[in-house]
């Protein structure tokens, strides 16, 4: 058969239902042919888990449909074995009994199952070890057996969700280059691979295409050719392929950003790391290219755009083509001592940021201004989940608390304001100059 291995066409998915309804993934059109690795590079809420899911028919979408190998996909797909970010292996089973596992239901007899578990565990680099159990080895070693496990069986397709995420980075480097060589080699049986990931870099050193995905909900935005995989990390090519894929997703999630102000919403980005990132940019001479920044932060792609995000929204830095750039306020941000900073950043946060004015409404209405952060919890859990609500709340009360705007109360678990008055009624009040 000629055709593709995967087909998605029209593919929605959405959780929950009414008003708690939450769209994940919209109009997801994508096919995965034969002898290609295919990343899927996206951020935080773009889809990119939920979409290789539906590829396994771990989960069912919740419109359009599934094909593997021309027939429409119902249930599990027989085709694909799938590698995790957690290393998914049984700590009271030995190496070559976690390897073993996958075959139990094939038609494979004992000692077939053994054969094919051994030369897997001699390909992926585990030969000596299958004796040893889970804690006797590290963890890059853990993840090779969850590769072993996944290639037993023999795919057509191979599923890798963020597999190399919670490696260090020497490891995990190791481990991609190792994979590439088996893949260029023809040395593992699967006929194409698919890579969950929200590392630029790991998506141009193993893709022969990349697929580009906008979040909330998850939209493909872009299918580049990748023509550099494998190469030098510090290649002029491979370079500039990282550089034209930042400035495509930096581009394509900034845009709908700016577009509506009364719309935004705020960036889950720590002021500590944030104000880190507008320092490193001055030093910079107030210009840099985002892999460069990316590079001198340790940070991947995912980490770094919410830096990003917060320090456009907020007037200090804009984006064009790939580059940051400090504004004349970000500039003076960075230049300012530690009070000045603190008012530069109020001014900025109570005109820039919405939800942050809406919660300081919300105070200001209550007699005694304050209010239990799990109200505010619970009614961005309407339109976000548990988690992502958690951390949208706790990122406004720490840009207010750096402002000098709100207040919190560990102990009581209540945000409030300057003036706000105690259970005893009296009024709690601070200096800003302390």
């Amino acid at each position: 058969m000629n055709g593709p291995l995967i087909e998605l066409r029209h593919v929605e998915k959405k959780f929950g239902h009414g008003t708690s309804e939450l769209k994940v993934l919209e109009d997801i059109n994508l096919v995965v042919n034969r002898d290609e690795i295919v990343a899927v590079l996206g951020p935080s809420g773009s889809g990119k888990s939920t979409l290789l899911r539906i590829m396994a028919g771990l989960i069912e979408p919740s419109a359009g449909e599934v094909l593997c190998m021309g027939k429409l996909l119902k249930g599990p797909n027989p085709k694909v074995a799938m590698v995790f970010q957690t290393f998914a292996i049984f700590p009271w089973l030995t190496v070559l009994e976690n390897v073993e596992l996958g075959l139990l239901r094939s038609s494979l007899d004992e000692e077939e199952r053994r054969q094919r578990a051994l030369e897997m565990i001699d390909m992926i680099g585990l030969d000596g070890f299958e004796s040893a159990y889970p804690k006797e080895i590290s963890g890059g070693m853990r993840q090779r057996v969850g590769f072993a496990r996944a290639l037993a069986v023999n795919p057509e397709i191979l599923l890798m969700d963020e597999a190399f995420s919670g490696l260090d980075v020497l490891t995990a480097e190791n481990l991609r280059r190792d994979l590439l060589d088996l893949w260029e080699e023809h040395r593992i049986p699967t006929k194409a691979i698919v890579v969950v990931t929200h590392n630029i870099e790991e998506a141009a050193f193993l893709a022969s295409r990349i697929v580009l995905l906008s979040r909330d909900p998850g939209r493909v935005i872009a299918e580049i050719p990748n023509t550099v995989s494998g190469m030098d990390r510090q290649d002029p090519r491979f370079l500039s392929m990282v550089d034209s894929i930042y400035s495509i997703l930096t581009r394509k999630e900034m845009k709908p950003k700016i577009a509506a102000v009364e719309r935004r919403e705020i960036p889950m980005a720590p002021v500590g790391a944030m104000t880190g990132f507008i320092e490193l940019l001055r030093d910079l001479g107030s210009k840099a290219d985002l892999p460069e920044v990316a590079h001198d932060l340790l940070l991947e792609y995912d980490d770094l755009l919410p830096l990003v995000e917060a320090a456009e929204m907020l007037g200090f830095a804009r984006v064009e083509g790939g580059d940051v750039e400090l504004t004349e306020v970000g500039e003076r941000f960075a230049d300012a001592g530690v009070l000045e900073r603190k008012e530069i950043f109020r001014a900025q946060a109570l005109s820039a940021v919405p939800e942050l004015k809406r919660m300081i409404r919300v105070l200001e209405s209550k007699r005694n201004r304050r209010m239990p952060k799990d109200f505010f919890v619970e009614i961005l859990e309407k339109h976000l989940t548990p988690a992502e609500a958690l951390h949208r709340v706790e990122t406004l009360i720490d840009w207010g608390r750096y402002a000098e705007i709100l207040y919190y109360d560990e102990d009581t678990g209540q945000v409030f304001l300057e003036d706000a008055t105690n259970s005893d009624g009296d009024v709690t009040r601070f200096n800003r100059n302390s």
